[in-house]
């Protein structure tokens, strides 16, 4: 059996959500948030405005893009978008992990869009991108958190697009080259890839997104928390700080400290640096593991941030399904134990694997002081199972 490791990661923090927080964080640096006092306030307004300029700064959003905080976390940007958005035209869904299924349902089951054709792979692998109709609206995920598959980038979206482009960012945003230019909604959450505090949600609108809100009325109900016109125009106070709903300015103060670590790094092309450098270093350990291999086989299409790693071993291959389940959860609850690693399991709904969190915010260092314990918690497992008669 593979001996205990003696050095452990410093921060083991490896979830994919709400993911490790910045190199350096501390509770102190939350000290100046505008606690007690009202969003709507001078004071509150100043704040929810700078962190949408420093979003922008940060994440290089064109001018002419509108950026607004809204909530319920990435799902409630996406769903503004949909409810919004959706049905003056048919729409292509691509799904190829868990949380592009969720928009499947959100069109079909609740919208009940008729004219939905869905495009759809297997976990680990991207359905075929030169099928879509941009004639059609177009909902997608960048990076498929749950698979480890991302789009490698924007070459298949033509910029003279009928439809709209609805892309689901959230595990991309700050680690992935987004081009803005062939993306009409992007959506994302604080708690990715900046480390940030959940619950609440980001929506980037082109010109053209604009365009169609205040050009077309959906016919269902609308909930406030959807609404983003008045008197058929956008409206504009929503992209000014001015939220819908009261964000907790605790949350707030803590996107803005993500913002501007990324900016006293670097910016955009550090943060993901940072995140190919993960990458590669599990390349690396992957290469030289045998009973490890990424669920995405194509390198090109590999997420840098949800990373998805099966196990390969034949003694655990042949279990059943819920067996293999059972087998990941004992590697993740031994790493837990010995405070080695925390939330490693992969999400419920895709194979059985182990994922781990590399984006920006996580230290090359910890994964490489996990690697060894990653190769004790499958002996450990390992050795637990029944023994073949």
């Amino acid at each position: 059996m593979t001996t205990m490791p003696a050095a452990r990661p410093r921060v083991p923090n490896f979830s994919s959500g709400p993911c490790a927080k910045r190199p350096g964080w501390k509770l102190e640096n939350l000290k100046n948030a505008l606690l007690g006092r009202s969003h709507r306030s001078k004071p509150g307004k100043a704040r929810l405005k700078r962190a949408i300029d420093l979003t922008r700064e940060v994440l290089e959003v064109p001018a002419e893009h509108r950026i607004g905080i809204v909530a319920g976390s990435d799902t409630g940007a996406v769903e503004m978008a949909l409810w919004s958005m959706l049905g003056q035209r048919p729409v292509d869904l691509l799904a190829w992990e868990s949380f592009g299924e969720g928009w499947v349902t959100d069109v079909v089951k609740q919208l009940k869009l008729k004219d939905a054709r869905l495009l759809k792979a297997p976990y680990g692998e991207l359905p075929d991108l030169k099928q879509v109709n941009f004639a059609h609206d177009v909902v997608f995920t960048w990076n498929g958190t749950t698979g480890g598959v991302r789009v490698p980038n924007a070459d298949w979206i033509p910029a003279n697009r009928e439809g709209l482009t609805i892309c689901d960012a959230t595990s991309a945003a700050f680690a992935q080259n987004l081009d803005f230019s062939k993306l009409d909604v992007v959506t994302y959450s604080w708690q990715k890839v900046l480390g940030g505090e959940a619950a609440h949600g980001m929506l980037i609108l082109s010109p053209r997104a604009v365009a169609r809100l205040e050009s077309y009325s959906p016919p269902w109900p609308m909930p406030k928390l959807f609404r983003m016109t008045k008197g058929g125009k956008l409206n504009e106070a929503i992209f000014q700080g001015d939220t819908i709903n009261t964000p907790s300015m605790l949350c707030v103060e803590d996107y803005l400290d993500g913002l501007e670590w990324a900016k006293s790094i670097g910016g955009l092309s550090a943060l993901r640096a940072r995140a190919d450098k993960n990458l590669a270093a599990i390349e690396a350990w992957v290469a030289k593991t045998p009973w490890a291999e990424f669920l995405a086989k194509d390198k090109a299409t590999r997420s840098n941030t949800s990373v998805c790693i099966a196990v390969v071993d034949a003694a655990v291959n042949g279990l059943a399904p819920d067996a293999q389940a059972a087998f990941i959860k004992a590697m993740d609850g031994a790493l837990e134990k010995e405070n080695a690693g925390y939330d490693t399991a992969g999400h419920r709904d895709a194979p059985p694997h182990i994922r781990l969190w590399a984006g920006a915010t996580v230290e090359t260092s910890d994964l490489e002081a996990l690697f060894p314990w990653l190769d004790w918690a499958f002996a450990q497992a390992k050795a637990s199972l029944p023994k073949a008669a």
